[in-house]
């Protein structure tokens, strides 16, 4: 998962990405409404966190856009603001949920999952393929009953590839989904990544590379099969 953070308060804002780095959740940062406009033409997020009262454009805005993009973005307001008018005003705009400082990082995080599982109602919350049982909101994965002991961000990756439902995930699209946005886009952290993942994950290969194209859950993994560690 990928969230964009508009808040104008940078301690504030760093304390919600470490926070949310902790629960493999990838984050960037706005502290204007313009750089959340750039941010979001620019890059690919599932969920918005915006506090209402920024410089720039308002959070109120940022939301009217998302809204009109018709992106079906979630949006979590997050704001000083506790009166039930003010908190009606968001849920008019079109916000999906609503965290009224201060609060606990913990329940922020718990919120962002339970608008992810909406926002894919059709996927169980917990997310069984080929022998892997990934489950995003104890940050827990088996395969064929062993248990799995991952990094956060081997389980980042994870998550999308299984998203993907054995479909094929470009390097592209997993750094911008499981990185944020101060990575090198040349980097070869996600090769890494994956190699490292492969090892965790045990014999046979259930990642299988999908030559200049990506990688994918192999449903049917075979030992010696294209999945090995060269990609």
């Amino acid at each position: 998962m990928r969230v964009l953070i508009v808040e104008d308060e940078l301690y504030m804002a760093e304390a919600i990405r470490d926070a949310l780095r902790l629960a493999a959740i990838a984050a960037d940062i706005a502290g204007a409404g313009d750089t959340a406009l750039e941010l979001l033409s620019t890059n690919t997020y599932d969920i918005a966190v915006l506090d209402r009262d920024i410089p720039g454009p308002s959070g109120d805005e940022i939301a009217k856009r998302i809204i009109d993009s018709g992106s079906g973005m979630p949006i979590l307001m997050l704001t000083a603001a506790d009166r039930l008018d003010d908190k009606a005003t968001g849920f008019e705009l079109g916000a999906d949920d609503y965290l009224t400082k201060p609060f606990e990082l913990q329940e922020l995080v718990l919120r962002l999952r339970a608008l992810d599982r909406r926002r894919a109602h059709s996927r169980p919350p917990v997310r069984e393929i080929a022998g892997l049982r990934l489950d995003p909101f104890r940050r827990e994965v088996y395969r064929d009953g062993r248990y799995v002991a991952l990094t956060r961000k081997q389980f980042a990756v994870l998550e999308v590839l299984v998203g993907a439902e054995g479909g094929v995930v470009s390097a592209e699209e997993l750094l911008e989904r499981a990185w944020d946005a101060n990575t090198d886009p040349f980097t070869n952290a996600v090769r890494i990544t994956v190699s490292a993942l492969r090892k965790r994950l045990g014999e046979p290969w259930i990642i299988a590379t999908v030559p200049g194209v990506g990688y994918r859950i192999d449903v049917q993994p075979d030992a010696g099969h294209e999945g090995d560690e060269r990609g």
